[in-house]
């Protein structure tokens, strides 16, 4: 009597802890940061702060009107990158701060040194093209080892399916994500609602997304009318800092590089 009682309550607990771990899995939020990028050149780049909600900014290093803009994002508490340039494949023209296959470890690390020095309170960097630079393992490896000194983080722009960037921060223990979908590769409204909708599609399989979008005029007034339909979606904007926290637990990652 008392096995049978026993095999009962065992059955109803386990029939329990399936109903409440799939409620739990079922109630797992659906989350997308947008990083807007390319930030610095242009005074209207300003108008990137009038966007809703937890946008992150990427800001290139020494331009006309980056510290300005990285200093007014921070002040509204949005997390806030380097948009830092590597050497792309079609050898464009790259701007300061960039990074090349020509430099050695000392010039890549006094290039990001300065980089940061004008926006300390970045919380990492991703890449302004990049579609060479970042299938190369001493730059990769250079440019990682300083994240992880500095205890920054590195978003992957992806601008070729070659890059090297994840698996080499891995290896040296740098908290890495990819970027998912460009959202304004053409300024047109129709376009970029179609973009816009693939992020939501991407967040709602995957449960988490990131886009990457820039500061045009065009972008803007679309994100603007975009971003509050998110919540209709179930799906929330968070920082960029906060996909790292789980399940790569940036913090725990951070401390275990110490």
């Amino acid at each position: 009597m008392i096995s049978a009682v026993s095999k009962f309550f065992s059955i109803i607990f386990l029939i329990l802890s399936c109903f409440l771990y799939t409620k739990s899995t079922q109630a797992q939020p659906v989350r997308i940061a947008i990083v807007i990028d390319d930030i610095g050149y242009r005074y209207t780049d300003k108008h990137a702060l009038s966007l809703p909600g937890a946008v992150t900014y990427s800001i290139l290093p020494h331009t006309p009107y980056g510290k300005k803009i990285a200093i007014k994002a921070n002040a509204k508490n949005k997390d806030v990158m380097l948009h830092i340039p590597m050497e792309a494949e079609n050898g464009k023209k790259l701007g300061p701060g960039a990074l090349t296959s020509a430099m050695s470890r000392e010039e890549v690390l006094t290039s990001l040194n300065a980089s940061l020095a004008e926006v300390p309170f970045a919380i990492g960097i991703n890449n302004h093209m990049g579609s060479h630079l970042t299938q190369l393992n001493d730059p990769m490896t250079w440019t990682m080892n300083f994240l992880k000194q500095h205890h920054l983080l590195f978003l992957d722009s992806k601008t070729t399916r070659y890059s090297k960037a994840e698996s080499i921060a891995k290896l040296v223990g740098v908290p890495v994500r990819n970027r998912h979908i460009f959202l304004d590769n053409q300024l047109t409204d129709s376009y970029i609602t179609k973009q816009f909708q693939s992020l939501i599609n991407h967040a709602k399989s995957q449960k988490v997304a990131i886009a990457i979008a820039h500061p045009h005029p065009e972008t803007i007034q679309v994100l603007k009318r975009l971003i509050p339909t998110l919540a209709k979606n179930n799906i929330e904007l968070v920082p960029l800092s906060a996909l790292y926290s789980t399940p790569d637990n940036y913090q725990a990652q951070i401390a275990s590089n110490e």
